[in-house]
């Protein structure tokens, strides 16, 4: 374990005491070499401060570990580059934790499914690189945030001090010589994640940003998705970030503030009210970024925004040739003014899944989401032969699985053609048989006529189906949050049950958009673990089960699948237009 101290920092005028970690510790090749390898387990290679300027590539010139001053008289570094010719360009920032210059040794797996020499050695994992954006006419800005690198200071990750930083950088790049005054923010994940709380902030040159697949309330989609802690991932990514001094750790804060209200967890909330400038945000159906892309979408109040939801893992998404090109025209729209057409670009885009790797329908335009001409039905589950039905079910009936190495089923088959987009949610009237608590992870799947699992697969894997989590002791839905259609949790205290009692639990699932051809069926899969196997990321939650869990349905226990069916656009017969 890192080095753990307790600083009271200032989190959006508040002073509040936290949790800090050691970072991984700076060094030398020559002093990597020379650890043990339990010493190497808490380090990693540093490359050494260098202030030059050079030519990286041809046509391209890098001002390297340029200083730049923040309000407080902390000096964070940037390297900068832009086209050889001298000029004045627009300026595409990448603001994250991830090192600003790659290292020798940097591993392939950060870009699994871009091709070898795809991306430049110039770009940051998971940001724009200037090997592309240079040739263009812009100017790449890789920045080492507070505490980072060679940067001054602690790191206090995904909070109010990244987002002034972040101001602070952006309103000094814009006065630069090599400037035209026009910036703009770009990456995926941690790199997009970023982006809104700099953009929270109104830097007065901020132009434009384009936040791909991006976690935006970092208490609800990350360290306690449900209710339920999860502390793996987390530390894993946590071990990315290296400078001599300390960083927030949010897996000990979660400890230290268990419950949402507070300022520790509101202070890395986005302003999205504050966020009007024009946004082109981007998610994937079936990663873990999902849900924090389309609420940032939804909640930003820009007049000018676009949302692309696609099937496709992030990294292949992100740096293939068509959507490069049409990134740059968007930058190209407010951050070089031209007049190329982007408006008439649909302010929503759809992949409507099928099966594996294909689409029903790919990019399909919409005006917004979810989609106005959603109808929302409701299938009732029935444990008497765990099936689902349109109609409700009239007898009572229970099921129950172990809740270390069980899980139990619910089908439906459709007798049409039918698409599901938008958002889900579950129903179900629950009693841990012997215990106080109980954790509910569910998939929402899909079946072939005969009832084979038919997954979507990422790097040829199969992914587990739409997904929504439940520690029942957080069962407590917040009012403002919540919707008919969206059940959010509240999560400002805890009720335990008693063995045996039964209540009723609204379960929030994450939006999806997929089509059932008449005689596939839908399943609803219920279990107290995450299940999926063969994937390279490790997710896990701390889970809190003891014995059996028991799954009431019909007469008094009305649990049921909500689900969203988006009728076609046109029907004519047998004639249908969707």
């Amino acid at each position: 374990m890192a080095e753990r101290i307790t600083k009271t920092v200032d989190m959006s005028g508040e002073p509040v005491e936290i949790f800090m970690t050691k970072m991984m510790k700076p060094c030398t090749p020559e002093e990597y070499e020379a650890m043990s390898v339990e010493e190497r387990e808490h380090a990693k290679i540093q490359p050494p401060m260098n202030r030059r300027v050079y030519s990286p590539e041809d046509g391209i010139i890098c001002m390297q570990d340029v200083p730049v001053k923040m309000r407080d008289g902390v000096t964070i570094y940037a390297d900068i580059y832009k086209p050889e010719e001298e000029g004045k360009y627009p300026l595409v920032i990448s603001w994250s934790f991830y090192g600003k210059r790659p290292f020798d040794g940097q591993s392939e797996w950060q870009i699994m499914g871009v091709p070898p020499q795809t991306v430049s050695d110039m770009s940051k994992f998971e940001s724009p690189d200037p090997g592309f954006w240079c040739r263009r006419g812009y100017a790449v800005a890789n920045v080492d945030p507070r505490g980072i690198g060679h940067s001054e200071g602690d790191f206090v990750q995904f909070g109010t001090q990244d987002g002034k930083d972040g101001y602070d950088f952006i309103e000094w790049a814009a006065q630069q010589e090599w400037c035209n005054g026009r910036c703009a923010l770009s990456g995926n994940s941690c790199v997009a994640m970023t982006q809104w709380r700099i953009a929270s902030q109104c830097p007065p040159h901020l132009a434009c940003i384009a936040p791909w697949e991006s976690t935006t309330d970092m208490y609800r989609e990350s360290l306690a998705e449900g209710g339920i802690p999860a502390h793996t991932f987390v530390r894993l990514v946590m071990q990315e970030a290296c400078g001599p001094n300390y960083m927030d750790s949010m897996p000990d804060n979660l400890e230290k503030y268990p419950y949402i209200n507070c300022a520790y967890w509101k202070d890395k909330n986005p302003a999205f009210e504050h966020v009007t400038i024009p946004v082109y945000q981007a998610a994937c159906w079936n990663h873990f970024h999902l849900r924090g892309s389309i609420n940032a979408f939804r909640k930003c109040k820009s007049r000018k925004k676009w949302l692309r939801v696609h099937r496709n893992f992030e990294w292949p998404d992100a740096y293939s040739y068509e959507n490069l090109e049409e990134l740059e025209r968007f930058f190209a729209r407010y951050l070089k003014l031209e007049r190329n057409g982007w408006e008439l670009t649909p302010k929503v885009r759809i992949e409507v899944q099928d099966t594996g790797e294909f689409n029903y329908m790919t990019n399909r335009p919409e005006e917004n989401f979810p989609l106005k001409r959603t109808k929302y039905e409701k299938l009732y589950l029935d444990a008497a032969d765990m099936s689902m039905k349109k109609e409700l079910v009239e007898g009572e009936a229970k099921a129950a699985y172990d809740s270390a190495e069980e899980e139990i089923t619910f089908d439906y088959r459709f007798e049409e053609d039918t698409e599901l987009t938008g958002y889900m949610k579950l129903r179900l009237y629950v009693a841990a048989e012997s215990y106080n608590d109980m954790d509910l992870f569910i998939n929402v799947q899909k079946l072939s006529t005969d009832g084979t699992f038919l997954p979507i697969t990422l790097f040829g894997e199969p992914h587990p189906g739409v997904w929504g989590k439940m520690r029942v002791s957080r069962r407590k839905l917040d009012e403002k949050l919540s919707t008919d259609y969206c059940p959010v949790q509240a999560h400002t205290c805890e009720e335990k049950l008693e063995p045996g009692q039964i209540v009723p639990v609204d379960i929030e699932l994450v939006p999806t958009s997929r089509f059932w051809h008449k005689g596939q069926q839908i399943r609803v899969q219920i279990a107290g673990r995450y299940i999926r196997e063969d994937w390279f990321e490790p997710l896990t939650w701390d889970t809190d089960n003891k014995g059996r869990h028991i799954v009431y349905t019909g007469g008094r226990y009305e649990s049921f699948l909500q689900i969203p069916v988006v009728p076609p656009r046109f029907q004519d017969g047998d004639i249908i237009i969707r």
